[in-house]
């Protein structure tokens, strides 16, 4: 179920270790688990909090778009610790974009992708 933007969202980026391969799941604000997925109504900043259960040492180093210059979102930022990502979305454009966090590991140079949360933008009614 995709959470209702009124101004700022909080979502924890799980990733766990299956099989020796990074599998990610999200939980909202309220610790409920959710896809990862926001709808935006108005202007607004969903952050992104990465929980590392891999032993590898994670650490957000940005945020990877197929679709960068759609205006769905204005902004990426991520925190000096690699621990948040911030996605500002102005709303000024309706529409969804697909997105997948780019991860380093204290293990090797390799980077990981999540899936593709989804920020989709709709009008306030």
């Amino acid at each position: 179920m995709a959470s209702t933007q009124n101004s700022a969202t909080f979502l924890q980026v799980i990733v766990d270790l299956e099989n020796g391969e990074p599998v990610f799941s999200y939980k909202n604000s309220a610790g409920e688990p959710c896809s990862g997925d926001v709808t935006v109504t108005e202007a607004s900043t969903v952050t992104y909090q990465l929980t590392d259960n891999t032993g590898k040492g994670l650490k957000f180093t940005g945020v990877g778009f197929l679709t960068p210059f759609d205006g769905i979102v204005d902004a990426v930022t991520v925190s000096s610790d690699g621990q948040l990502v911030q996605i500002v979305d102005l709303d000024k454009t309706e529409g969804q974009t697909k997105f997948q966090f780019v991860l380093s590991n204290a293990t090797n140079t390799l980077l990981v992708l999540s899936p593709d949360p989804e920020i989709k933008n709709r009008p306030n009614n």
